[in-house]
């Protein structure tokens, strides 16, 4: 399980760095697990991306030695099961609000006693003859992260860090920010408060924190920060900014020297 290499990173105290993909082409997925980031998540709850295409991406990932993680639409047993059998080394969990959320996660991802994925022969257990080494160490290195992206979940966070099985948290800003009321505004002091508080029961609970710097532009200069506070899984950019920011930058140059002619 490709994930113990991320997990081992974390429960050391290091950084892991990772990039996200939302266009559903293996060109790209090869370009970012070449980039040299440790993990790429395959976007599956704001695109059209199924399961069929995060089979082929995540052999595109770990075929260029880089570790294929998703994030799911939603908290649902059945991607959750689909995306692991086709050989996701783990997934992030969205709008993660209650104890109960948290539960169905583990539920979801982990085999018995732990939980109550369902055990079958696919391409994680190498289609039959890996089944017995996959299953031994599935449960331990399989990586889940559940993100915190509502005030609710803010105000349940002890509770939800309270269940065995999750390995950190995963703020996602813009969602919280609508939920407070507060749409876009990252850097209202009631969001930066809310984010302290989790980022700080993050840590209080041995797990790893985790945040995404979206705007390539910008995250050089947010990760230094970050680190200095605490966040452990970091994401940066993602392939739609990277290549819609530089387009944009190349246009906007070209232009103002054509006009400056």
């Amino acid at each position: 399980m490709l994930a113990g290499k991320i997990k081992k990173t974390l429960e050391e105290g290091r950084v892991s760095i990772g990039s996200w993909m939302s266009m559903a082409h293996i060109s790209i997925a090869e370009i970012l697990a070449t980039a040299g980031y440790d993990w790429v998540v395959i976007e599956t709850e704001h695109t059209a991306i199924d399961v069929s295409e995060v089979l082929h991406l995540i052999a595109a990932i770990e075929g260029r030695g880089c570790i294929p993680l998703v994030r799911l639409a939603w908290n649902d047993p059945i991607q959750a099961k689909a995306v692991m059998d086709s050989g996701a080394a783990g997934v992030l969990v969205p709008m993660v609000n209650s104890r109960a959320d948290a539960e169905l996660a583990v539920k979801s991802m982990k085999y018995p006693p732990m939980g109550a994925r369902g055990v079958g022969l696919a391409r994680a257990q190498g289609y039959g003859p890996a089944f017995d080494a996959y299953v031994e160490d599935a449960n331990r290195d399989s990586l889940l992260m559940v993100q915190i992206e509502h005030i609710d979940a803010v105000n349940n966070i002890e509770d939800i860090l309270s269940v065995p099985g999750i390995d950190g948290t995963f703020i996602g800003p813009y969602d919280l920010s609508m939920s407070m009321g507060l749409p876009g505004e990252l850097d209202h002091p009631d969001m930066e408060a809310a984010k302290r508080t989790v980022l700080e029961a993050t840590k209080a609970h041995g797990l790893a924190a985790g945040i995404h710097l979206v705007h390539p532009d910008r995250a050089q200069d947010e990760l230094g920060p970050c680190i200095e506070l605490g966040y452990q899984f970091i994401a940066l950019g993602t392939d739609i900014l990277f290549l819609g920011d530089s387009c944009r930058r190349l246009h906007d140059a070209a232009r103002r020297l054509v006009k400056g002619k």
